[in-house]
């Protein structure tokens, strides 16, 4: 990694390009200085980054087009048939630019927005001022400052007090160029007693150079509203990804995080979730894959400020090759959140002898009145349950593929059921080394 310190012109021309406000300018610089004063992390994967090297903003050159190559991608995961069945919404972003949008209409006259965050900063200043920045602040770390001086793209959504979204909004990240940095930044206010669930898939179709992704989330759940955010993260292995998800949550609303890790060199990803308002809730349902020469180090972080707050953390790890996953989690109990509880499970199912897995738990309890859970089991794919299936007439990779299915389903369980064939067919893909 190089002492590259970078030019504080990078974030002014991106600023002019988008015709931004100033407060957002002076943001991204104080943002861009926060980075360069900041030290690489000092604890989990080693991240060998040449920030000289990376393109910080690129727009794609046919804004509203998708090309014939990621239109037959989305074809063979089935997103064109869901977005006319199943999706409220869809968005495609190719590396810095959204480049397609759709919302049913039905949902924009119940007063729900769905459009890109750049968009939104010119048309609803003062909802996205009021919001942005706060629950992630570029102070938190040195890729949500990177993030918060590059930010392009991502979605905004805000769902009115009381509205439920009753059908799945899809967004797709996809990176095309070489040494792109890929800065999204996802804006999501759902209001009092409303309800949305949002899909997010990220991928790598083609071929490219050494890229980085480093996407910022911020979530507003109000009080007795809920959020789902599930994630189909599917990598190459030239990726760097280094992600902030986070959620605050009001008394007795619902965040519940759906994430699943495949592909890239590195992830460090945690999402997490605020439990900020008496009786609120919190859950995470994770899944990593580890292949040849990729570090899956993700978790959560589920952080209880009060009194009968409850959080769920399960957690797959799938390892083959000589591929690395961590789970790295922290549970924080104040004094406040009294007679509140967590329940924590990471299980790592290693497919190969040169595979490894580890869980590094931090519990932090500050009240007496509340309980903690953590469990962790590391095992091996069962030989003799491979027999008994193949003596049923399955193939060795369709006995594999059954045993794998098994084992996630806790998590797999929790996608929506129109997405459970995408999820079926990404780890088909996985397994069979395509």
């Amino acid at each position: 990694m190089s002492d590259f310190k970078i030019p504080a012109e990078y974030v002014n021309k991106i600023s002019r390009a988008k015709k931004e406000p100033k407060w957002m300018l002076n943001f991204r610089l104080k943002a861009l200085e926060t980075f360069n004063s900041m030290p690489m992390p000092k604890w989990g994967p080693k991240l060998d980054i040449d920030f000289a090297k990376i393109n910080y903003f690129k727009p794609w050159k046919e804004a509203g087009v998708i090309d014939e190559k990621m239109r037959e991608y989305f074809d063979k995961l089935g997103i064109s048939k869901a977005e006319q069945k199943f999706l409220t919404g869809v968005e495609v972003q190719y590396d810095s630019s959204v480049v397609y949008a759709q919302v049913k209409k039905r949902f924009l006259k119940q007063g729900v927005i769905f459009t890109d965050t750049d968009t939104a900063l010119q048309k609803y200043p003062q909802s996205f001022k009021k919001y942005f920045g706060k629950i992630v602040p570029y102070t938190d770390n040195k890729f949500a400052a990177l993030n918060s001086a590059f930010w392009s793209g991502g979605s905004f959504i805000y769902v009115p007090k009381g509205v439920h979204v009753t059908m799945p909004i899809h967004a797709f990240f996809v990176i095309q160029s070489a040494n792109i940095g890929q800065f999204e930044r996802t804006l999501i206010i759902v209001e009092d007693g409303a309800s949305v669930e949002y899909l997010e898939g990220c991928t790598v179709p083609l071929p490219v150079g050494d890229s980085l992704h480093a996407a910022v989330v911020e979530i507003y759940v109000g009080k007795g509203a809920k959020v789902k955010y599930s994630t189909f993260q599917n990598w190459r292995t030239n990726v760097y990804n280094l992600v902030t998800k986070r959620a605050k949550v009001e008394a007795n609303g619902q965040m519940e995080w759906v994430d699943i890790n495949i592909g890239s060199k590195i992830t460090m990803k945690y999402p997490a979730c605020i439990l900020a308002g008496e009786n609120s809730k919190g859950a995470i349902f994770s899944l990593s894959v580890a292949k040849h020469g990729q570090n899956q180090d993700t978790g959560t972080k589920m952080i209880h400020f009060a009194p009968n707050t409850h959080s769920v953390v399960i957690t797959k790890a799938i390892g083959q090759e000589d591929g690395i996953s961590e789970y790295r989690g922290l549970i924080f109990m104040s004094k406040e959140a009294k007679n509140s509880s967590s329940n924590v499970s990471c299980d790592a199912l290693l497919l190969s002898s040169k595979a490894k897995a580890g869980t590094k738990p931090v519990n932090r309890i500050f009240n007496t009145s509340s309980k903690v859970y953590h469990e962790a089991t590391v095992s091996q794919v069962d030989a003799n349950k491979l027999y008994f299936l193949q003596s049923r007439g399955l193939s060795g990779f369709e006995s594999l593929m059954m045993l794998v299915l098994g084992f996630t389903e806790d998590v797999k369980q929790h996608l929506p059921l129109e997405f459970a064939l995408e999820f079926n067919k990404l780890m088909e893909i996985v397994l069979s080394d395509e």
